[in-house]
Protein backbone atom coordinates (compact mmCIF):
# COMPACT_ATOMS: atom_id res chain seq x y z
CA UNK A 1 0.00 0.00 0.00
CA UNK A 2 0.95 3.46 -0.42
CA UNK A 3 2.24 5.74 2.51
CA UNK A 4 3.18 9.40 2.79
CA UNK A 5 5.51 10.73 5.60
CA UNK A 6 3.91 13.63 7.45
CA UNK A 7 6.01 16.14 9.85
CA UNK A 8 4.15 16.36 13.63
CA UNK A 9 1.99 17.30 14.48
CA UNK A 10 0.45 17.46 10.93
CA UNK A 11 0.10 13.81 11.03
CA UNK A 12 -1.47 13.43 14.04
CA UNK A 13 -4.12 16.78 12.99
CA UNK A 14 -4.73 13.61 10.38
CA UNK A 15 -4.74 10.67 12.94
CA UNK A 16 -7.13 12.55 15.03
CA UNK A 17 -9.57 13.75 11.74
CA UNK A 18 -8.58 17.46 12.27
CA UNK A 19 -7.31 17.56 9.02
CA UNK A 20 -8.87 16.83 5.66
CA UNK A 21 -6.05 18.46 3.02
CA UNK A 22 -2.71 18.01 3.16
CA UNK A 23 -0.61 20.51 1.65
CA UNK A 24 2.15 19.79 -0.68
CA UNK A 25 4.39 21.96 -3.44
CA UNK A 26 3.56 18.65 -6.08
CA UNK A 27 0.92 16.89 -7.63
CA UNK A 28 -0.02 13.62 -7.63
CA UNK A 29 -2.08 11.71 -10.14
CA UNK A 30 -2.42 8.78 -7.27
CA UNK A 31 -6.19 7.97 -5.53
CA UNK A 32 -6.73 5.44 -3.11
CA UNK A 33 -5.77 4.18 0.16
CA UNK A 34 -2.65 6.19 1.98
CA UNK A 35 -1.14 5.13 5.25
CA UNK A 36 -0.01 8.18 7.18
CA UNK A 37 3.76 8.37 8.22
CA UNK A 38 4.99 10.58 10.98
CA UNK A 39 8.53 11.49 10.33
CA UNK A 40 11.13 11.46 12.03
CA UNK A 41 12.16 14.81 11.94
CA UNK A 42 10.88 16.79 14.84
CA UNK A 43 9.14 20.68 14.49
CA UNK A 44 10.76 23.56 17.08
CA UNK A 45 8.15 23.13 19.62
CA UNK A 46 8.31 27.23 20.43
CA UNK A 47 7.25 28.32 17.13
CA UNK A 48 3.36 29.74 17.60
CA UNK A 49 2.10 28.15 14.80
CA UNK A 50 3.42 24.81 16.23
CA UNK A 51 1.65 26.12 19.70
CA UNK A 52 -1.60 26.50 18.11
CA UNK A 53 -1.81 23.19 16.25
CA UNK A 54 -0.48 21.66 19.18
CA UNK A 55 -3.87 22.87 21.04
CA UNK A 56 -5.85 21.18 17.98
CA UNK A 57 -4.73 17.73 19.66
CA UNK A 58 -6.06 15.52 22.03
CA UNK A 59 -2.95 13.50 22.33
CA UNK A 60 -0.06 15.40 22.43
CA UNK A 61 2.36 12.35 22.39
CA UNK A 62 3.58 11.29 19.09
CA UNK A 63 4.76 8.09 17.50
CA UNK A 64 7.55 9.95 15.38
CA UNK A 65 8.99 7.04 13.02
CA UNK A 66 5.17 5.35 12.71
CA UNK A 67 2.46 4.44 10.42
CA UNK A 68 -0.01 6.08 12.24
CA UNK A 69 -3.07 6.06 10.34
CA UNK A 70 -5.28 4.86 6.84
CA UNK A 71 -7.12 7.42 4.81
CA UNK A 72 -8.24 7.25 1.34
CA UNK A 73 -6.78 10.01 -1.34
CA UNK A 74 -9.59 11.13 -3.44
CA UNK A 75 -8.02 14.20 -5.32
CA UNK A 76 -5.63 16.69 -5.74
CA UNK A 77 -6.56 19.79 -6.69
CA UNK A 78 -4.36 22.76 -8.08
CA UNK A 79 -4.66 26.21 -5.70
CA UNK A 80 -6.33 29.30 -6.99
CA UNK A 81 -7.05 32.15 -5.95
CA UNK A 82 -10.55 31.04 -5.83
CA UNK A 83 -9.57 27.90 -3.86
CA UNK A 84 -7.69 29.59 -1.33
CA UNK A 85 -10.60 32.07 -0.66
CA UNK A 86 -13.25 29.13 0.14
CA UNK A 87 -10.94 27.24 2.45
CA UNK A 88 -10.01 30.36 4.91
CA UNK A 89 -13.44 29.79 5.36
CA UNK A 90 -12.86 26.81 7.23
CA UNK A 91 -10.53 28.10 9.94
CA UNK A 92 -9.12 25.00 11.45
CA UNK A 93 -8.33 23.49 7.88
CA UNK A 94 -6.94 26.91 6.78
CA UNK A 95 -4.46 27.08 9.77
CA UNK A 96 -3.41 23.30 9.52
CA UNK A 97 -1.98 23.90 5.76
CA UNK A 98 -0.05 25.96 3.59
CA UNK A 99 -1.76 27.67 1.23
CA UNK A 100 -0.41 29.93 -1.39
CA UNK A 101 -1.98 30.16 -5.28
CA UNK A 102 0.81 27.00 -7.03
CA UNK A 103 0.59 24.51 -4.27
CA UNK A 104 -1.69 21.65 -4.43
CA UNK A 105 -4.44 20.64 -1.95
CA UNK A 106 -4.80 17.10 -1.82
CA UNK A 107 -8.06 15.34 0.06
CA UNK A 108 -8.24 13.08 2.15
CA UNK A 109 -11.14 10.96 3.74
CA UNK A 110 -12.10 7.90 5.53
CA UNK A 111 -9.24 8.26 8.31
CA UNK A 112 -8.46 5.59 10.87
CA UNK A 113 -6.13 5.67 13.35
CA UNK A 114 -4.43 2.16 13.56
CA UNK A 115 -4.24 1.08 17.08
CA UNK A 116 -1.21 -0.46 17.09
CA UNK A 117 1.24 1.88 15.10
CA UNK A 118 4.07 0.73 12.96
CA UNK A 119 7.48 1.56 13.30
CA UNK A 120 9.21 1.89 9.84
CA UNK A 121 11.51 4.35 8.21
CA UNK A 122 9.80 6.63 6.00
CA UNK A 123 10.85 8.18 2.55
CA UNK A 124 10.09 11.25 0.51
CA UNK A 125 6.87 11.53 -2.01
CA UNK A 126 4.30 8.98 -2.07
CA UNK A 127 6.37 5.59 -0.83
CA UNK A 128 5.14 1.96 -0.85
CA UNK A 129 4.70 -0.06 2.02
CA UNK A 130 4.15 -3.82 1.90
CA UNK A 131 4.83 -5.65 5.11
CA UNK A 132 1.07 -5.32 6.92
CA UNK A 133 -0.65 -7.87 6.91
Amino acid sequence: MKALSILEPWASLIKEKVKYVETRSWKTNYRGELYIHASLKKENKKDKVINELLNLLRNKEFNYGHIIAKCKLVDCIYMDDEYIKNIKENKTEYMCGEYSVGRYAWVIEDIEMLEIPIKVKGQLSIWNYSDIT
